[in-house]
């Protein structure tokens, strides 16, 4: 359920330009699918708006590589984060 949750908001950071059935599908590099510096930036925003959860890309480079990355970082801060 995160992981399509967050494909969706990767979609909509980047305005559509990749859809969220793209982003499950394929599984490599968001990037390479498309996705802008801008788009992460956003992105980035709306997980920490939506999810309350700090994504933290100097602790962890790898997050914004893939859905999977990304997944699994959010995942990790969601466990620790006081809800």
């Amino acid at each position: 359920m995160l992981r399509e949750r967050l494909a969706r908001m990767i979609s909509e950071a980047g305005d559509g330009e990749i859809s969220a059935a793209e982003i499950l599908a394929d599984g490599g590099s968001l990037t390479a699918l498309g996705l802008t510096s801008l788009a992460a930036l956003r992105l980035i925003d709306a997980i920490e708006t939506e999810l309350g959860v700090e994504v933290d890309i100097d602790a962890d480079p790898e997050a914004l590589e893939s859905l999977d990355g990304l997944t699994a970082h959010v995942a990790g801060r969601l466990t620790r984060s006081p809800r």
